[in-house]
Order: C-alpha cells, then structure tokens, then sequence
C-alpha cells in the first residue's frame, strides 16, 4: 500500500527530478535519513549524501547552512522522510524528499557510493597523517557521517584495504588508488570533500578550507593561521605514534578552529590587545 503522504507532496522530487539538480551549480545537500537499523544493514547510499539521524533532526537542522535546499530520502520515500522534511521545512529550510526512497534510486540504476554492510562509512588512506588526513576526518565526523570509520596503512596497502573493507581511499595518488577524494591542481582533499558533499554554502567552512589548504601546500603566507595550524598538526604527529590517537587528539583543535572561523566570516572574532596598566599610584 502507498503511504505516500499527499500533503507533503509539493514538497517532493522525483529520481530524474534529484539527479537534474544535483547538476546545477547550486545543488541541494542530500541528506540519508534511513532509520539507524536500516542504515547499517544496508550496502549503498546515494553519492554524496550526508548521513543524519532522522531522531535528532531538531539538533543537526540547526546546522544547514543558510540558503542551502536539501532533499532527504529514507527507504520508501514514507514516512520518514517526510517527516524530516516537513520538520526541516517548518524550521524555515528549502526542504524535500525522494519520492520512492532509495529504493526507486536503485531500481532506476542510478548512480550510488558503497559502505558496508553491517556499519557506517569507512574510508582509508595513507599512514603518519599531518594536515588534510585528519582535516578531512574531522570535516566528515561533524559534517557527513558522525559514525564514520577511519583506516591508516601504508600506501601500498591503501587499494587492498579499501577493497578488502569495503572502505573509499582519501587522500591518495591515482597510482595508488582511484578516488574522486583527492588533490586536483591548487585544490586539497579537504577542498574535494566540500565539493562532493556540496557545503560550499557554509563561509566558516570555506574560511576553514582556506586554511587546511595553505597549511597542506605549504603555502603559509595565504593565511596567518596556516602556519600556527600546520605547526600544531607537526607536533601533535611527534607527540602520538598511533594515528588513531592523533586524529582523537586533533579533533577538538579543529572543532576550535572551525568555531574561529564562525565568528570570523560574521567580523565578531575577539581582538587579543595586551595593555599593561600604568604604574599603581
């Protein structure tokens, strides 16, 4: 039986409708809001999808960056998505959803990513990380997957491992594994994870980008903060062996720098001036 509510159905988007808009040059975020359970049973996901959980939708609406549409989509393209997108269209956000789910996606044989099933998403990329291989973590952990898995081997392990686990390589040279998660000329991975998951529309992570992306070229006089940035992720690398407790470790500092640059794009980031009082009297 179709569910399919019909006061949420201007509100939807057809598979050719989603596919068409995710060419423009502004295109909507697509948000997966499958139910927990599903999510991780399953094997594909939409390419470029952010991964949210439907429960919490009144915590993460808070953190679409405005002016941006989204689609979500959930199995079927019922209830749930359509819950999540009246909520989010009620919250002021130029929100829809998928009719059909991801269900009608795959029936059309449409484009899709790849996870595991049985968990989240992995990725894997090169050992002894410094900038963009713990940049680029923390940008999926708070932007696209909060449950996402991380793998660090060595280069030559990086296409074996994203075979054998079912993992996206990052971060990486095309002779070592083919990814779309990568350098391209100026540009940094950190840069091709914005682009792939459309955040472009956020300025402080933009403003942020410009940052990762100094400090990974070393291109420092591009921004003041690059050099204190890259000079943290140099020593924390000292300081940890195992880079798993490195990325732990530097997710915070990125969690403050990225609050920085919130403040700093809206010219509300605080002025540190010492002045030494005068001599008591």
């Amino acid at each position: 039986m179709d569910t399919t509510n019909t006061s949420f159905a201007e509100n939807s988007l057809s598979c050719a409708e989603l596919q068409s808009r995710l060419q423009d040059t502004s295109p909507p975020l697509v948000i997966d809001v499958r139910k927990r359970d599903a999510f991780l049973a399953a094997s594909q996901l939409l390419p470029g999808a952010l991964r949210r959980d439907p429960t919490t939708i009144e915590d993460w609406s808070k953190q679409i960056p405005k002016g941006c549409a989204v689609v979500v989509y959930c199995v079927h393209g019922h209830e749930v998505s359509q819950q999540a997108a009246a909520t989010l269209h009620s919250a002021g956000i130029d929100a829809g959803f998928l009719q059909g789910g991801i269900h009608a996606w795959q029936a059309q044989t449409l484009p899709l990513a790849v996870k595991a099933a049985g968990s989240s998403t992995r990725w894997v990329t090169r050992e002894r990380p410094k900038v963009d291989r713990i940049a680029c973590p923390w940008l999926v952990r708070r932007f696209v997957d909060a449950e996402a898995s991380f793998l660090y081997v060595t280069p030559g392990q990086v296409a074996s491992t994203a075979e054998r686990e079912v993992a996206t390589p990052f971060d990486v040279a095309p002779h070592l594994a083919e990814t779309l998660f990568t350098h391209d000329g100026e540009q940094c991975s950190f840069d091709a994870f914005i682009r792939q998951y459309r955040l472009g529309g956020d300025p402080a992570l933009s403003r942020l980008a410009e940052i990762v992306r100094a400090a990974d070229t070393d291109r420092l006089a591009q921004t003041p903060q690059a050099a204190g940035l890259l000079a943290l992720s140099l020593g924390m690398s000292r300081l940890m062996a195992d880079d798993h407790d490195m990325l732990e470790a530097m997710m915070p500092m990125y969690d403050a720098l990225y609050a920085w640059c919130q403040e700093a794009v809206t010219g509300q980031d605080e002025k540190h001036n010492w002045k030494p009082e005068g001599p008591a009297a």
